[in-house]
């Protein structure tokens, strides 16, 4: 933009303004993390229906031997961060092309703990709402650490693993059963899937779990395939969901992960912890409507 008006900034400017406005936007989070958050628009009516969705990826950083020519040191590390998305139901629309819109929505991100993540995301939907919604949502995939996070933060919310994920397990044991064909494994995955999809659950379920393994390769991957859905047999009533007119995929979540990729994973991009932590704080503030307050005080 300052290119634009006859006034281009070096980069080193703009890396250094990052760097001293991130650590206030960190500070300034921690600050606000003290005290109880306050709904900002406690004039709305209750939403019906609050939601959470809780997702991770990967980053590349730089390792103990990052910039040395000869060491035994890993050069690049690869961390896991954190996403976690809140919005209200009434907020999600469609565009005229059919795709999925959110009018009004928290992303946050966690380099740390998902006690860390659990902490900063219940306090940023405190704000939006989440206190008044008649109902509440926890979306996500198969992983363990989401749904301890949610037993600790939201254990009144209802539950719902992400239907792409558990279509995704369900191909594998169909792969599995079938020899690893996949034109011989599509018509049993398909009427499994729609018997999930539409109020089947339980009895696919009991055939899964009636399956036969063995002590080889396709064995094991079913008898793997049988544990996952088991752990999740209450995480499976898509119909009823859907029949309220609410989502069954994590898709808001799983779309955040991807454009934290795009900007933070790009070819030859090495973060160093404290870089990302900034960068991270200062996209937060934009994203969470804490950009004014930022400013105003730095």
């Amino acid at each position: 933009v300052a290119a634009k008006w006859g006034c281009p900034v070096d980069y080193s400017v703009i890396h250094a303004l990052v760097q001293r406005v991130g650590g206030q936007a960190q500070a300034q989070r921690e600050q606000r993390l003290k005290q109880p958050a306050q709904e900002k628009d406690p004039q709305r009516r209750p939403s019906e229906l609050a939601l959470l969705m809780l997702d991770g990826w990967f980053a590349r950083f730089r390792g103990p031997g990052w910039g040395k020519k000869r060491t035994k040191k890993d050069r690049v590390e690869w961390h896991e961060v954190k996403n976690g998305v809140f919005y209200l139901h009434e907020q999600a629309g469609r565009t005229e092309g059919g795709r999925g819109l959110i009018a009004e929505k928290v992303v946050v991100r966690c380099l740390g703990q998902p006690l860390e993540l659990g902490q900063r995301l219940h306090w940023e939907a405190v704000r939006g709402g989440l206190a008044r919604a008649k109902d509440q949502l926890v979306l996500g995939d198969g992983i363990a650490w989401i749904w301890n996070l949610k037993a600790d933060r939201w254990p009144g919310a209802r539950e719902l693993l992400d239907f792409w994920h558990g279509s995704q397990h369900l191909w594998e044991l169909g792969r599995a059963c079938h020899g690893g064909d996949d034109l011989k494994a599509a018509p049993w995955v398909e009427e499994r899937l729609h018997g999930l999809r539409h109020g089947r659950e339980q009895s696919v379920l009991r055939e899964i779990c009636a399956l036969k393994d063995s002590g080889n390769q396709a064995g094991q991957i079913i008898r793997k395939a049988k544990n996952y859905f088991a752990g999740h047999a209450h995480r499976m009533n898509y119909q009823a969901i859907a029949a309220r007119g609410w989502p069954i995929g994590s898709g808001s979540v799983e779309s955040s992960c991807h454009q934290d990729q795009c900007r933070f994973k790009r070819p030859g991009q090495s973060w160093s912890r404290a870089g990302f932590l900034n960068l991270n704080a200062v996209d937060e503030a934009r994203r969470n409507n804490h950009w004014d307050e930022l400013w105003l005080t730095t």
